[in-house]
C-alpha cells in the first residue's frame, strides 16, 4: 500500500501541473496545525519567487484544479498561500479496508533489498550480562527486525569480546590458583579434559579479580600480556582454556539473551577475525598506507576539515600484537567475503564514536570496502541512568545484572497486577503475564527514547499501567482482545470485514493515525530510530481509547455500523501486534 503522503503529494502535484506550475511544488505533509486541517501543502509559498506571482494566486489556482476530488472533504486556500486539506471519509475507509486485507498492515516491501550485517557490539566473555548491555541488545534487535520486515536480508552478529587482554588475565589468574592443571604444562601432549575447570559463577569471580590485579600489580599485568600473546600465537594449552571460557560463557549468554527475546544468527567474536589479519596488514603495507610510528604500525586517517584531532588508526602495537581496531578491520574483511554486505551497522556506547570514525576511515582509505558499495554506520547510544542521573547501579553501588533487573521489574508488575486483579486469574498465570509485561516495560522504556540520548530508568514509572509505558500499551491491546472476544460471543452471526466511512471525529482520528503506519515503519527503518515507532503506537493507543470511550460498540443498533467498528478494532490490534513485534516484545491475552 502506497504511503498516504505520497498519494496526496502525487495528486496535488498533478493539480500544480494542471494549473501551469512545477509539479515538484506539490509536496504534501501532515499538518502542523491539526486544529485547522489534516494535511497541508506550502508549495505555493516556494513558487511565488519562481513565478513572480503572489502565493495566494498560485494556491487558489491549485485549489480550483483539485475541486471535486473524492480524496478530499476539504480543499481550501489560506492566505498568504497555504493549501489546507482534509481527507474524505470514503477515501479513509478505502485505505482502512486495504490495510485490513494486507497481512503486513499496509507496509510496503522495499523494491531495493539490501544485504545488511548488524553488529550488536556484544559483551566480553567470562562475565554476565549487565544493564550496560541492554541498549545494544534491544536497539539492535529492533533495527534487525524492522529491516527484515522491510524486505532486507539481515544477519545479526553478537560479536563477542573473546580475544583481548581479559582472556590473558583470566588465564594468568587460573595459573596462580591452579598451577597443577595440564593447560599450564608446556610439555603436556595428551587430551585436555572435556569439562571446564570452572563454572560461569567461578568466571564471574575470577574476571573482576584478575582485572583489578592487572591494574595494581605490574608483574601480573606483564604476565597477562604475555599469556595473551601466547594464546594468540597458538599455545595449545591456552587455546584449550580459551575454548572452555567461550563454551561456558556463551551457554550463559544464550540463556540470558533468550529471556530478553533477543537472538543472533552468528555467535562470532574478535577471535574469528584473526585469520584475516596477516594478509590485511601486508596489503596495507604494500599499498603504502601503513607505516611504523614509535614501533607501532599505523594508518593516518585525519581529514581536512576535522574539528577535533583524529589520531592514526593503530594496526599493530610495537610488540606486534593486534588490538581492537585491528580485529574490527579484519572483521570487515571477513564480512565482505562472507556476505558482501551493502551496509554494516554497529551498535555501541556513543563514547566509542572516535574509535569507529578511525576504523571506518581506515577501511575506506585502504580499500577494504568500497565506499560506494558498502556503508559503514555506527549507532552510538546514550547511557541508561538511575534516578540520580548516573549510570544505573545496584543499591550497593555495583553494576546490576540484566537478569536481576528483569526480575525486579517482573516483581513490580506482578504486585501491581495482583492488586488490580479481580481474582479470576491464577497466581501462576499472573506470574507469566507479569514476565511478558515486564519485558515490554523494559524494552519500551528503553526504545521510546532517542538512541543517542541518555535516559533515566525508573522501575516504578516504567512498570506503571498508565502514561507512555509498555504496560499501558499492553493494557490497551488486552482491552481490544477482550472487546473482540465479548463481541464474538454475543453476536456470532455478525460477519466482519468491511470498514465504513467514519461517523464521528474520534473514529476519523483513529483512521488517520492508522493510515500513517506504513510511513512510520519506513521512517523507523530509514532513521534507525525505534523511538519513532514507540511514539506512533502510544499515539495509536491514545486515539483508540478515545474512540472506545465515546462509542458503545456492544449496544450499537446498526448492524453494519457495529460490524465496521469491530473490524476497525481488529485492524488496530493487528497494527499494534506488528509494531510491538518489530520492537521485540509481545502482549498477553489478558491482564
Amino acid at each position: 500500500m502506497e504511503k498516504i503522503v505520497d498519494l496526496l503529494s502525487a495528486r496535488v502535484a498533478r493539480a500544480f501541473e494542471a494549473a501551469g506550475y512545477d509539479p515538484a511544488l506539490g509536496q504534501v505533509t501532515v499538518s502542523n496545525r491539526p486544529d485547522l486541517c489534516q494535511y497541508q501543502c506550502n508549495g505555493a509559498m516556494s513558487g511565488a519567487k519562481q513565478y513572480h506571482k503572489a502565493p495566494f494566486l498560485i494556491a487558489q489556482a491549485v485549489v480550483e484544479a483539485l475541486a471535486g476530488d473524492e480524496m478530499f472533504s476539504k480543499i481550501e486556500m489560506v492566505k498568504p498561500g497555504f493549501i489546507n486539506l482534509d481527507l474524505s471519509g470514503s477515501f479513509l475507509a478505502r485505505c482502512m479496508n486495504e490495510m485490513n486485507a494486507d497481512p503486513r498492515g499496509g507496509v510496503e516491501v522495499t523494491d531495493r533489498p539490501q544485504s545488511i550485517v548488524v553488529d550488536y557490539g556484544g559483551p566480553n566473555v567470562a562475565k554476565p550480562l549487565h544493564v550496560g548491555h541492554l541498549r545494544s541488545a534491544v536497539i539492535g534487535e529492533s533495527i534487525k527486525r524492522t529491516a527484515r520486515f522491510m524486505g532486507h536480508r539481515v544477519v545479526g552478529d553478537v560479536h563477542l569480546g573473546d580475544w583481548g587482554l581479559q582472556i590473558g588475565q583470566i588465564i594468568t589468574e587460573l595459573r596462580e590458583r591452579q598451577p597443577e592443571l595440564p593447560y599450564f604444562d608446556p610439555d603436556f601432549a595428551g587430551e585436555y579434559p572435556a569439562e571446564a575447570p570452572f563454572t560461569i559463577a567461578d568466571l564471574e569471580e575470577i574476571y573482576p579479580c584478575a582485572s583489578k590485579k592487572s591494574k595494581e600489580d605490574e608483574a601480573f599485568k606483564a604476565a597477562s600480556q604475555q599469556a595473551t600473546a601466547e594464546l594468540q600465537a597458538g599455545r595449545r594449552g591456552y587455546r584449550a582454556l580459551w575454548k572452555h571460557i567461550i563454551d561456558v560463557s556463551v551457554a550463559d549468554l544464550k540463556r540470558n539473551y533468550e529471556k530478553l527475546d533477543v537472538s543472533f544468527d552468528l555467535w562470532m567474536g574478535e577471535s574469528d577475525a584473526q585469520p584475516y589479519i596477516p594478509a590485511m596488514v601486508e596489503q596495507m603495507k604494500a599499498d603504502g598506507y601503513a607505516y611504523l610510528s614509535d614501533g607501532a604500525l599505523v594508518v593516518d586517517v585525519a581529514e581536512a576539515g576535522d574539528k577535533v584531532e583524529v589520531p592514526p588508526c593503530l594496526i599493530l602495537k610495537s610488540d606486534g600484537a593486534a588490538q581492537y581496531e585491528t580485529t574490527d578491520l579484519a572483521t570487515i574483511v571477513q564480512r565482505r567475503q562472507d556476505f558482501d554486505p551493502d551496509r554494516i551497522i554497529y551498535l555501541t556506547d556513543k563514547r566509542q564514536e572516535l574509535h569507529f570514525t578511525r576504523v571506518f576511515r581506515c577501511a575506506y582509505k585502504t580499500g577494504l570496502v568500497d565506499r560506494d558499495k558498502c556503508s559503514l554506520e555506527h549507532i552510538g547510544f546514550g547511557t541508561m541512568n538511575g534516578k540520580d542521573g548516573k549510570p544505573f547501579k545496584t543499591r550497593e553501588g555495583g553494576v546490576l545484572r540484566l537478569e536481576y533487573l528483569l526480575r525486579e521489574v517482573t516483581d513490580a508488575v506482578y504486585e501491581k497486577s495482583r492488586a488490580n486483579s479481580s481474582g479470576n486469574i491464577s497466581d501462576e498465570e499472573l506470574r507469566q503475564i507479569a514476565e511478558t509485561v515486564a519485558l515490554a516495560a523494559i524494552k519500551y522504556g528503553d526504545l521510546s527514547n532517542q538512541p543517542s540520548k541518555d535516559y533515566i530508568f525508573d522501575v516504578d514509572r516504567f512498570s506503571a499501567f498508565e502514561g507512555n509505558t509498555g504496560p499501558y500499551i499492553m493494557y490497551s491491546m488486552v482491552r481490544i482482545k477482550s472487546i473482540l472476544k465479548k463481541f464474538s460471543a454475543a453476536f456470532p452471526e455478525v460477519a466482519l470485514g468491511t470498514i465504513l466511512p467514519p461517523d464521528r471525529k474520534s473514529e476519523t482520528d483513529l483512521m488517520l493515525t492508522l493510515s500513517r503506519f506504513n510511513e512510520t515503519v519506513c521512517q523507523t527503518y530509514e532513521q534507525k530510530a525505534p523511538n519513532r515507532l514507540c511514539h506512533y503506537i502510544y499515539e495509536l493507543t491514545g486515539v483508540f481509547n478515545q474512540f472506545y470511550n465515546e462509542c458503545n460498540i456492544m449496544k450499537e443498533a446498526d448492524a453494519a455500523r457495529q460490524a465496521s467498528y469491530v473490524t476497525l478494532l481488529q485492524l488496530v490490534l493487528h497494527v499494534l501486534e506488528i509494531a510491538i513485534d518489530l520492537l521485540g516484545f509481545s502482549a498477553p491475552d489478558r491482564m
